[in-house]
């Protein structure tokens, strides 16, 4: 238990940033209509399976149509 109270202050930020990275991701796929490569239920199943960081990361790579 000790060891995950010294670990906390890494712990927090990076959690944040997951479920940040993973809202803006939600909430871009919900929001366009189009993608480059799959449709919404494709990528709505990566970013939310994948959540840590790879689901979303994966749709800024291959999913997201360029404006």
């Amino acid at each position: 238990m000790a060891e995950i109270k010294e670990m906390l202050p890494f712990l927090i930020p990076l959690i944040i940033v997951q479920f940040g990275l993973l809202f803006y991701t939600l909430y871009h796929i919900l929001t366009h209509k189009t993608y480059k490569r799959g449709s919404r239920a494709l990528w709505l199943v990566v970013a939310l399976i994948g959540m840590e960081f790879v689901g979303p990361v994966l749709y800024f790579i291959f999913g997201k149509e360029d404006a």
